[in-house]
């Protein structure tokens, strides 16, 4: 048997070097660089890419195992909202834990709903997957308290008690702090009772800090995308993002500029009332 086996090695290797011997010696080193873009094309990429990530209600509940209220209320009375307010968010690949190899990049360049990046320009050089993931929790867990924080602070401010309140939020699979302002949104819209949306699917995006202001955010464009899949016609973006706003709406969607949480209040109650038309689009300045 062992000797069968060695004689048929013997003969498809004679085989193989008699093959390249009538071959010239141009085939061979272009069969060889092939075969050479081949890997390189397989092997991971130095880059990352970015395409629309998925929509969450911030009123509704998560959907799979775990279920629940993305924004839990005990100690208050809450009140229900016919419509949608959509946090965005951007899929990433490439970045710690997430690799992709150098072919899915090429394909990306080519792709207009894609953003291709050095990875350097997305994560500090050296950084694990685990501390990626630590990095990304820590900054939605901040993102969420101070949400709560300008909620609570913006209803106090209007004559509401929030004495005894206390908040949970939760999604899953979503980390960083860009979705601050939806947050603060959803609170202040299931503590009060009327229907800000006016039953509306609202989408929107930006950091918010404990006083209410809201901050700049990364892939934006792609976050509109993103909103315009899932069903959104309105779109609140940060006034620091205007620039990359500006041109970039997908047909369908309307921009809104906003700076604080109550800019973005006020012109939600706007559009759920069907005064949007006057509010300010994001623009080049």
């Amino acid at each position: 048997m062992h000797s069968t086996r060695r004689f048929h090695a013997k003969g498809a290797f004679r085989r193989l070097r008699r093959y390249f011997e009538t071959r010239s010696l141009r085939y061979c080193a272009g069969l060889f660089a092939v075969l050479l873009g081949l890997v390189a094309l397989a092997a991971p990429s130095p880059y990352c890419i970015e395409t629309p990530g998925p929509t969450q209600d911030v009123l509704g509940e998560l959907s799979g195992r775990s279920g629940g209220e993305v924004i839990a209320v005990e100690g208050a009375d809450t009140y229900t909202d016919e419509g949608e307010l959509l946090l965005t968010t951007v899929n990433a690949s490439g970045v710690p834990g997430y690799p992709v190899s150098n072919i899915v990049a090429l394909i990306g360049w080519f792709d207009p709903d894609t953003v291709v990046m050095p990875n350097e320009a997305v994560v500090p050089i050296g950084q694990t997957a685990e501390e990626y993931a630590g990095e990304s929790q820590q900054e939605m867990d901040q993102s969420q308290q101070e949400a709560v924080d300008a909620a609570l602070a913006f209803l106090r401010d209007r004559g509401v008690d929030v004495s005894g309140i206390d908040v949970d939020m939760h999604v899953e699979g979503i980390g960083g702090p860009s979705a601050g302002m939806m947050y603060a949104l959803g609170l202040i819209d299931k503590l009060t009772p009327e229907s800000e949306t006016g039953g509306r699917t609202i989408a929107g995006t930006g950091t918010i800090d404990a006083e209410g202001n809201v901050g700049a955010i990364g892939g934006v464009r792609l976050k509109m995308l993103g909103a315009k899949r899932d069903g959104a016609t309105w779109f609140l973006a940060p006034e620091a993002n205007a620039a990359e706003v500006a041109g970039n709406v997908p047909e369908g969607l309307r921009d809104v500029c906003v700076s604080t949480l109550s800019e973005a209040y006020d012109a939600l109650t706007a559009i759920g009332q069907g005064r949007g038309d006057d509010l300010p689009h994001c623009k080049v300045r």
